[in-house]
């Protein structure tokens, strides 16, 4: 690209990683000390991360390609046949929702799927892993999986962005399909304004130099992917410093870097420009016509808390949280406090479907209609809601 040197590129790049490899190293370093203090034990060891499962689908993309979803039905009734479906973030699978999987059946029927080149999902060709894709396979996999019957959408991260972007193409499913929505750890827009924990005098050549970074990852994947396989403890250090706010237990380190690591160096160089262009605010004047919920790490260095102070702002239904000792991996740092908002919203939703069937039986009863065997056809102008 004119007006770049390479060679700056490289020093702006080492100045960076050795930034945040010194204040990776420093937390993990002083959290080891705490630990062996404690003398406590992982308490986490013996979770089966990556190894909960649920009936699966394979759902064709619009390029023909395949999405792993997997569908877990709801184990107490669901008169409102209310389905739930998560979307995870950027580089990661639909494993990340480990403990929304385990702990959260009985609220609804419950749907994860892989994006477009993550995980079990087929690989995409690279023009087609942008944000507005994945809000049309989000749409695709919302019709295959539940095509009637309210929804509720769950996204982390990248997740979240692709719930904004479903609701810029298809405003008119929030409101009626979609009755309830939460945004966890996620950002409307303005992702190269963020620091990422570096000084500004850091974190603004590293943006810039992003573009250039993608396409050299994407030109030399092979000897990339050679790389990482060789620094895994350096690339451990990153993920602490970018996934946690607290002392995360080894096994949900390890279980992160992981995931993280399954995705190939490819696939994450293509969706850094859809991610750096980023700007759906507008989004969320649709999605606020739903009850919302906005929670996000207070430690967070991958989407600051200041934007989801933003969209809770301009979503008149939200809710807001912002969880101490937490940072972007908030759904397995954090998970009981997650579980129980979302258990909240999906109250709330489920209070808004019993109202509106309430009124509407009502209003069939005052035109003389049975809502059982459908009675004589309503009065001409009476307007009968549908659930």
């Amino acid at each position: 690209m004119a007006g770049i040197d390479p060679a700056g590129v490289v020093r702006g790049l080492g100045m960076a990683a050795g930034l945040l490899a010194v204040g990776a190293a420093a937390g993990v370093v002083a959290e080891r000390a705490v630990v062996a203090r404690s003398g406590r034990a992982d308490p986490e060891a013996d979770e089966p991360f990556g190894k909960l499962r649920g009936t699966p689908l394979q759902v064709r993309d619009a390029q023909g390609g395949s999405l792993h979803v997997e569908v877990e039905p709801c184990t107490r009734p669901n008169p409102e046949d209310l389905t739930i479906i998560f979307s995870h973030g950027y580089a990661l699978n639909q494993d990340c929702w480990h403990y929304q999987r385990r702990d959260l059946r009985a609220l609804g029927r419950l749907v994860f799927w892989d994006q477009r080149s993550h995980g079990r999902s087929t690989r995409s060709l690279a023009e087609t892993n942008t944000l507005d894709q994945l809000g049309q396979d989000l749409e695709t996999v919302l019709e295959a999986v539940a095509p009637e019957g309210p929804v509720v959408l769950v996204g982390h991260s990248m997740g979240g962005m692709t719930v904004m972007s479903l609701a810029l193409q298809r405003p008119e499913l929030f409101g009626s399909r979609v009755r309830g929505v939460a945004l966890l750890s996620t950002s409307p827009g303005g992702l190269r304004d963020v620091p990422l924990g570096l000084p500004a005098f850091a974190a603004k050549p590293l943006h810039r130099t992003l573009p250039v970074t993608a396409a050299v990852l994407m030109r030399n994947a092979d000897l990339v992917e050679m790389g990482r396989s060789r620094v895994n403890d350096l690339s451990l250090l990153f993920t602490r410093f970018y996934s946690f706010g607290s002392q995360a237990s080894p096994a949900l380190a390890d279980f992160t870097h992981r995931m993280l690591g399954e995705t190939p160096i490819d696939v994450v160089a293509e969706f850094l420009p859809t991610l750096q262009q980023h700007a759906r605010q507008a989004a969320l004047r649709i999605i606020g016509r739903v009850p919302a919920l906005v929670m996000v790490g207070e430690q967070d260095r991958m989407t600051p808390s200041a934007h989801s102070l933003d969209m809770a702002r301009r979503m008149p239904q939200a809710e807001l949280e912002i969880v101490p000792d937490s940072g972007h991996m908030m759904i397995l740092e954090q998970y009981a406090q997650v579980n129980h908002r979302l258990r909240e919203l999906v109250g709330r939703v489920r209070a808004e479907l019993v109202q509106e069937s309430a009124e509407r039986a009502e209003l069939l009863a005052e035109a003389g209609i049975s809502p059982t065997d459908g009675g004589p056809a309503p009065e001409a102008g009476l307007r009968v809601p549908q659930p």
